[in-house]
């Protein structure tokens, strides 16, 4: 599996923890940045991030920002994005079950790495129910098309 990461500033340490934390597992990370600490926008890393996971490039995408929020909603304007903000691993969960996001965002300033290893386990090993979730899908899928 190959999944794609990328934070800005505020969530460069987080990042670095989380790649260490997926290499450990024997997945394969692309690093979209930021690389540093200094001050970045966000959207520099969640745009180019969402389009090639959009592209197939990447199996899944994580993105980390101070909040998530501004993660989000970069991520989630282009076409085939689904990125959900999750803060448990309730939210993980269901995230894929019913949603089927293809992007996970999180909030660095807010999760710590042990919480946030668990959030990205539970994510990364949840599959789409698909049933009447994907009628859910299919409409949003549907409304990118127009």
């Amino acid at each position: 599996m190959k999944i794609a990461i990328g934070s800005d500033h505020a969530g460069f340490q987080l990042k670095e923890e989380l790649k260490v934390f997926l290499q450990e597992k024997g997945i394969d990370v692309k690093d979209f940045g930021t690389y540093s600490e200094e001050s970045v926008d966000y959207p520099d890393y969640a745009i180019p991030l969402a389009e090639s996971v959009a592209r197939g490039e990447e199996k899944f995408g994580i993105l980390i920002c101070g909040t998530g929020i501004g993660m989000s909603i970069a991520a989630n304007k282009v076409k085939g994005i689904r990125a959900s903000l999750c803060d448990s691993k309730y939210s993980a969960r269901c995230a894929r079950e019913h949603n089927d996001a293809n992007v996970l965002c999180l909030a660095g300033r807010v999760l710590k790495g042990e919480l946030a290893k668990e959030i990205v386990n539970v994510w990364l090993n949840t599959s789409f129910l698909a049933g009447r979730h994907k009628i859910r899908i299919d409409k949003i899928i549907n409304y990118e098309k127009k």
